[in-house]
């Protein structure tokens, strides 16, 4: 019998699956924020060739060139580039920003649609001349004036005055306006509970498994989500505040006494999701 290999199509489904899963609210979030996709892949092509060369070197060493590009499927010369950005520390490229976001940079840039003063001047709707009209033919890509006024509108991001004319709020389109100290919030929680499940994914002698539960049910009545998040808000409180004392009682008492300071804690969260919005993928 000739060697009989395992199947990796299996493996790689559920991890297209757990990518998918993951994503999704990630990608929400994103898009409130104003991120395209573009900007997202730019970005995370950084993050790949970093995380490539720091954590995939042999012996301790960072990893060439080659293997990373072998791991990521980036070229060797976009890696190089990617290094060298990563070492001087300079930011990624904007990727494709969003036609609504060039439009509104223009408004406040393009010396035709400024006021006097150098402001956004208030611009008609229709118009050979100066109006918003003309400034999407200039700027707006193949989206429709129209439609691109409706979602500025809806989105709080240009008003109309009582004349009829158009002005805008923000230079940058960003569909929800986001609360910057709870996006940073979350983005350091989820890095936290990503690094926990990625330990225990790959369990090692190195790396035992770290404690990483829940507790759900699916068959909850809606009706019970105010006392649910009564309840949470008082124990899930006391039991932090419980985890707190602990870490108080057992730290040292300077910083210069530990060598190798590690971070501990633990990150608690509600959930409260749909039959529908759990079932897509």
């Amino acid at each position: 019998m000739g060697v009989v290999y395992p199947d990796m199509s299996d493996s790689k489904n559920i991890l297209r699956e757990a990518c998918s899963t993951v994503l999704r609210p990630f990608a929400s979030m994103l898009l409130r924020c104003g991120m395209t996709w573009k900007e997202f892949s730019d970005l995370s092509k950084s993050v790949f060739v970093e995380v490539a060369t720091e954590e995939f070197g042999i012996k301790n060493r960072p990893t060439n060139v080659s293997r990373v590009s072998i791991l990521t499927g980036i070229d060797r010369k976009e890696v190089k580039r990617q290094r060298e950005l990563i070492t001087a520390d300079t930011p990624v490229a904007d990727g494709k920003t969003t036609d609504a976001t060039r439009v509104l940079s223009a408004w406040f840039q393009d010396s035709d649609y400024l006021d006097a003063e150098s402001h956004p001047a208030a611009l008609s709707e229709q118009g050979p001349g100066r109006s918003f009209a003309t400034l999407c033919s200039q700027y707006g890509g193949d989206i429709a004036a129209t439609t691109l006024l409706k979602e500025l509108l809806t989105t709080n991001t240009i008003e109309k005055d009582a004349s009829g004319e158009l002005r805008p709020l923000r230079r940058y389109y960003q569909p929800a306006v986001s609360d910057d100290e709870n996006l940073k919030f979350a983005s350091q929680r989820i890095r936290e509970l990503f690094e926990t499940m990625n330990n225990n994914v790959f369990p090692s002698e190195k790396h035992a498994p770290i404690f990483g539960g829940y507790a759900a049910n699916d068959t909850m009545s809606a009706a019970l989500i105010p006392k649910y998040r009564e309840f949470l808000d008082k124990r899930g409180q006391e039991f932090l505040e419980e985890i707190d004392d602990w870490l108080t009682q057992h730290a040292p008492a300077g910083e210069s006494e530990v060598k190798n300071p590690v971070r501990m804690g633990i990150g608690l969260y509600a959930i409260e999701q749909t039959a529908e919005k759990e079932g897509k993928k």
